[in-house]
């Protein structure tokens, strides 16, 4: 097998690197023939695939991708933020929220408290004094100082106002909060202008009464009273009405319960439970309705509550126009301002719903106790058809 190839020249391409080199079969360096033609040296490549090419070479379609990637704004990719809060912390982070509400609520409700029994005075000065007596001159009657003093020793003090033609009855007038005698000398006119006598007490912690509380009638009932009593036990009057506005309504609506002899009454703007009021008290800060106090603010108006039981002995729960009414046979008329951003006018509905023969005068545009500026004519003739002594 190996004959053949004894004597003959062959040449071999052998890969050395890149430089092929024409050798003999045994390895020895070949003679050259003239007739051979002499071996050249190559330097070629190693052979590539098609596919490698291919796959070596960038897509159009991915070049284009990359330069209009390029082009566009970059927007990083939304954060998330951790949940980072272990359970226990959250639970220390509420616990805190809770008593920090719960001590803004006790220190809100003392403030409350006694801010509310300790209302601010309005003075009694000698300009209106002078002022008063010289109105009372012009109608043709004579005005004198009066006081009585209660059970718990304190000096109230009023003027009463005779007419020189009275006409047989007298007329009770009773103030509302932070307000004096002064504030009634409106209606006082008019009712003496009709021969009514009229009597204007300054409410205990008011004015120049004595006293340091004011308690909306728990104490302020037995007061008015004692002025009933003064006034029939003086002047002899055929019939006693009274007319209160505001917290003087409040007062003379709990009044009933211990003065049944009043021939009638006139409430104007009066709220119907203080419990009622303290809640719409609560939401009128933030332009809310009584929602307010009755839910988010609740335990604020439950430590005033407790306040003034616990330090002054005082039940405010107890203050209550509208149980009154709900028992009397005594004629009430409730007049009430459909406008009142004071004492919204559904205290009045709910008291009228308590006792329907009472009448109640919804007064169109009329704010807090503005019946008598908003329609005087109205106002007089409902009030004077209304202290009308009957059978």
């Amino acid at each position: 097998m190996l004959l053949p190839y004894f004597g003959k020249k062959h040449v071999e391409t052998a890969h050395v690197g890149t430089v092929h080199v024409g050798t003999a079969a045994f390895g020895r360096p070949a003679k050259r023939s003239e007739a051979e033609p002499k071996a050249r040296t190559e330097i070629t490549k190693p052979p590539q695939s098609n596919r490698g090419l291919v796959s070596s070479v960038p897509s159009v379609s991915s070049v284009v991708t990359k330069f209009c990637a390029r082009l566009e704004p970059h927007t990083p990719p939304p954060r998330t933020i951790p949940q980072t809060m272990s359970r226990p912390r959250r639970v220390r982070y509420g616990i805190f929220a809770l008593f920090l509400y719960l001590t803004l609520c006790t220190l809100g409700g003392i403030y409350l408290a006694d801010g509310t029994l300790h209302p601010a005075r309005r003075p009694l000065t000698e300009d209106e004094v002078t002022a008063v007596r010289q109105s009372a001159q012009a109608l043709d009657a004579d005005l004198t100082d009066d006081s009585i003093t209660t059970p718990d020793n304190i000096i109230l003090r009023a003027w009463t106002i005779h007419p020189h033609h009275p006409s047989g009855n007298a007329v009770l007038l009773l103030h509302g909060l932070g307000d004096n005698r002064i504030g009634m000398t409106g209606y006082a006119q008019l009712l003496l202008a009709h021969g009514f006598t009229v009597l204007l007490p300054d409410a205990r912690a008011h004015g120049v009464s004595g006293g340091t509380l004011a308690t909306y009638g728990l104490l302020e009932r037995n007061d008015i009273h004692q002025w009933l009593d003064f006034l029939e036990a003086r002047n002899h009057p055929r019939c006693i009405f009274a007319l209160g506005e505001s917290m003087g309504a409040a007062q003379l609506l709990q009044s009933l319960d211990t003065h049944p002899h009043v021939c009638a009454i006139v409430a104007e703007s009066p709220f119907a439970t203080f419990r009622e009021i303290a809640y719409d008290r609560m939401g009128q800060p933030f332009h809310l309705g009584p929602w307010v106090g009755r839910t988010f603010l609740r335990p604020l108006v439950e430590v005033a509550f407790l306040r003034a039981r616990w330090k002054y002995h005082l039940n405010m729960g107890n203050i209550s126009p509208e149980d009154s009414v709900a028992a009397t046979k005594i004629p009430v008329f409730l007049i009430h301002g459909q406008i009142d951003s004071n004492i919204p006018v559904r205290h009045s509905q709910i008291i009228h719903a308590r006792n329907p023969s009472t009448q109640l005068w919804e007064v169109p545009n009329a704010d807090h106790c503005g019946a008598l500026s908003t329609a005087p004519q109205e106002f007089e003739r409902r009030t004077l058809s209304w202290f009308v002594p009957r059978p």
